[in-house]
């Protein structure tokens, strides 16, 4: 740590009097009067080097690839002695010099060879700067991030983000697996774009959230490899389907799918014995597999493969199954807005 009289020399030099010319000899105060006299300086060193120009990095660029002041001045359509001035405040505010300077030529300086590559990276992102924030401002670039329930990422999520990134290459997509409970307080606490869920919107979020419905589809079984009435191909009855133990989404994370799927049985006259709850369709279909029993599942999830479970559809009637797209309706995100365009477009075009 230097001593005071350090500190009150680079004071003056910054034109800092008053505080340095008043305070006793540092043998006088505590360790901590130093220190923070200390922490000062190099708080106005740092204050200082934020003062780089741009204008002076390509002054210097253009001097560094000219090698001439004189060529380098015509080549800037300006007159040479603002141009030195110029390149001599930069080696000033950099504390080094960048050129040594004969009468004969200029030549790069160790430290100007380190500065020039890290300059040209510099203005080049500068002048790349304009266009990203109009892509930006298009929704054309930047950052989505989206949310979803399990049961989309074997329907609607994997056509919708192939169809999404050929259309915006340069917007990042965060996404994130949730159940429908959980995507609403992130979308209520705006720390989500969109999510993908299962409806009903509650009344509280009625009045903050937009909401698009992109799904429907029928519930269908999901049940153990070797039951006797999966021998027959085609749909099945429920009435003939053995009582195994169902495997079911709580209601407390999905009131809506719980619901429909307790109202085929009751309808069917059965009243199910609930055996597990999960709350990943993977989770379900994982358990059937296990031969811990049966499951209706949305009609998608028969996309997921699993050894030891068989799909079949219903001869029951079963409601259909919603899954739509929530998002604040105050949200600006231009590209949140792109999103919404082109699914209205995909699901207007597969009429």
């Amino acid at each position: 740590m230097p001593d005071c009289a350090g500190v009150r020399k680079t004071l003056r030099a910054v034109g800092v009097r008053q505080i340095a010319l008043r305070a006793p000899p540092c043998q006088i105060y505590d360790a901590r009067v130093c220190e923070s006299f200390y922490i000062s300086q190099q708080s106005i060193r740092m204050e200082t080097h934020m003062n780089l120009e741009l204008r002076q990095l390509r002054y210097f660029v253009t001097v560094a690839e000219e090698l001439h002041f004189g060529r380098a001045a015509a080549r800037l359509h300006m007159t040479q002695p603002p141009l030195s001035q110029t390149i001599m405040a930069l080696e000033d505010l950099l504390g080094a010099p960048l050129f040594l300077r004969t009468r004969r030529e200029v030549q790069l300086t160790p430290a100007g060879t380190a500065l020039l590559p890290e300059a040209r990276r510099l203005l080049a992102q500068a002048q790349d700067l304009s266009a990203l924030v109009q892509r930006a401002a298009q929704g054309t670039a930047g950052r989505l991030s989206l949310a979803f329930v399990s049961s989309a990422d074997y329907s609607v999520l994997p056509p919708l983000l192939r169809t999404y990134q050929a259309a915006y290459p340069q917007v990042q997509i965060a996404l994130q697996e949730a159940t429908s409970d959980l995507q609403l307080d992130e979308l209520l606490a705006g720390r989500t774009d969109a999510g993908l869920l299962i409806p009903p919107l509650p009344e509280k979020a009625k009045g903050e959230l937009d909401y698009l419905p992109v799904l429907a589809e029928p519930l269908v079984l999901a049940a153990p490899s070797g039951l006797d009435i999966l021998n027959t191909p085609g749909p099945v009855r429920l009435r003939d389907v053995p009582p195994l133990p169902l495997i079911v989404f709580p209601r407390a994370i999905s009131p809506a799918l719980h619901d429909a799927i307790l109202g085929v049985f009751r309808v069917a006259g059965i009243t199910p014995q609930i055996g597990q709850e999960a709350i990943q369709m993977q989770t379900i279909v994982s358990l059937v597999s296990a031969g811990m029993g049966i499951a209706l599942v949305p009609q998608s999830v028969s996309n997921l493969m699993r050894p030891g479970v068989e799909y079949r559809p219903l001869q029951d009637a079963t409601p259909l199954v919603e899954t739509g797209l929530a998002w604040r309706r105050d949200n600006p995100s231009a590209v949140l807005q792109g999103f919404l365009a082109l699914l209205r477009k995909q699901m207007a075009d597969a009429g």
